[in-house]
């Protein structure tokens, strides 16, 4: 679990420089700033659903999960009903740009595979490589939306440790045979990318509402293994 504590101390430590300096930033660059975190959710994403998509079993079994999580999470309103709680704490703003910091910290490859890798091979890399990206893009984002943004620090943690944990329990499993981490990563992808379109204005795609995506992967993974298929 080192490496997700190194992880969940970066994001607090960026949180915490990035406040320091926000009063310091005039609005055309916090604008600026905005800009670039928008723009590199849409490279990170893009990059994540690149590296994962040869290695697929199933290609279209992404397009199944977001079709199911998105009919799913609309009927649950979970954007909606995330971002009323949210903004109750800090308003509309505070609520979308924590959605995002929280979007873009845990659904990635390194969020991912990262605690699988820690736990089944003791390999820390991809979780100090997410800690130095997660340090810089939480001083961006704080510099934006403040102090607030230190509460995606332990939403990182119970997430890294949840796929820690499974792995941990599950590591002569079929659920982690195949290639269950990478459609994961490349659901996890598009929903970056999602967020990155959300942060840049250009379209709000209710990202919260595909969350139950990530979900589908697993349970056919699952019905693979009790069925044989």
């Amino acid at each position: 679990m080192i490496g997700t504590i190194v992880n969940t101390a970066c994001i607090v430590a960026g949180t915490l420089v990035g406040t320091l300096f926000r009063k310091g930033l005039g609005e055309k660059y916090r604008t600026i700033l905005f800009n670039a975190m928008g723009l590199a959710s849409l490279a990170l994403g893009a990059n994540s659903f690149v590296q994962n998509m040869p290695k697929s079993e199933f290609p279209v079994l992404f397009i199944l999960s977001l079709a199911l999580g998105g009919i799913a999470g609309t009927a649950l309103d979970i954007d909606g009903r995330t971002k009323r709680l949210v903004s109750r704490f800090g308003g509309e703003s505070f609520a979308q740009g924590l959605i995002s910091a929280c979007l873009l910290f845990c659904i990635g490859t390194f969020s991912i595979v990262g605690p699988v890798l820690s736990a089944l091979q003791g390999d820390n890399t991809f979780l100090y490589t997410n800690s130095t990206l997660d340090l810089v893009t939480s001083m961006v984002f704080a510099t934006t939306y403040g102090i607030g943004i230190i509460l995606a620090a332990p939403i990182l943690f119970l997430w890294q440790g949840m796929f820690y944990t499974i792995a941990k329990l599950a590591s002569s499993s079929p659920l982690l045979q195949g290639t269950l981490v990478n459609e994961l990563a490349i659901v996890g992808g598009v929903l970056i990318i999602s967020s990155g379109l959300s942060i840049l204005n250009i379209k709000d795609c209710k990202t919260l509402n595909y969350l139950p995506a990530l979900l589908v992967p697993v349970i056919w993974f699952l019905v693979r293994g009790l069925f044989g298929i």
